[in-house]
């Protein structure tokens, strides 16, 4: 990592009140890792090192803000792909025990080798999707947190992850801008599937400027059996909500 990208990391930091001065080896290799399987496996759109602190890294943390991530418990980081935000989360909360979640594979396993060289034994990956996990016994209402960025409309996070979660644990979703009208199907869906909308948390990323929100879903009751929905369903016709 340049001097460059060493000051737009700490100063990233620093305006989410975080300290990453002792992080910054791990941050720097990251990055160079990051950078090396992007050559071979397509990873990430990003490219440049600006792009991938700010837009990958500070932006992952910025899922910290709020404090509903706590310092620790178990966090299924829903639809991760190249390790977004958990790598980031696991090496600033060491108390954090996560699990990055998605279907494609080559991610998956470019997320368990850069844990392993990174020596992040908090982070433990999953191929899978939402909709079968939230079927099965080991996974169903295991979760004390489910964190997703940019993934998907709030209706269909909420019919994702709540059945994923422990009565009373909590789906920490960093968005972009959100209308009224997501936020009212949102509303609606986590109510369907036993949660409730608890905090929208509308801000810029630090220096950036990028418009973000985060929106906070306790569950407050089990999920009914009926959720999830079967493999694409949740997507193609989310609950009270318009596909877009």
């Amino acid at each position: 990592m340049t001097p460059e990208g060493e000051t737009l990391l700490l100063d990233g930091g620093r305006a989410l009140g975080l300290d990453l001065a002792p992080h910054l080896p791990a941050f720097a290799e990251l990055l160079r890792l990051l950078q090396e399987g992007n050559t071979r496996l397509n990873l990430t759109a990003l490219k440049t090192e600006r792009d991938i602190v700010l837009k990958h890294f500070i932006d992952s943390l910025s899922c910290l803000r709020g404090g509903d991530l706590g310092e620790e418990g178990l966090v299924l980081d829903l639809g991760t792909g190249a390790g977004f935000p958990s790598l980031p989360l696991a090496i600033v909360r060491p108390g954090l025990d996560l699990v990055p979640l998605d279907s494609i594979g080559k991610k998956i396993r470019f997320v368990e080798e850069t844990a392993l060289a990174l020596g992040l034994k908090n982070v433990r990956p999953q191929v899978g999707r939402a909709e079968t996990l939230g079927r099965q016994d080991e996974h169903r209402g295991q979760y004390d947190r489910v964190v997703a960025r940019a993934v998907a409309a709030l209706p269909i996070l909420a019919e994702l992850a709540l059945p994923l979660l422990r009565v009373g644990g909590r789906l920490v979703a960093q968005k972009g801008p959100i209308t009224d009208e997501e936020l009212r199907a949102g509303q609606r869906a986590a109510g369907e599937v036993g949660g409730q909308v608890q905090a929208v948390d509308p801000f810029e990323l630090p220096l950036s400027g990028d418009a973000r929100t985060l929106i906070v879903v306790t569950k407050t009751r089990p999920t009914p059996a009926k959720y999830p929905r079967r493999e694409g369903v949740p997507n193609a016709q989310p609950l009270f909500w318009a596909a877009k």
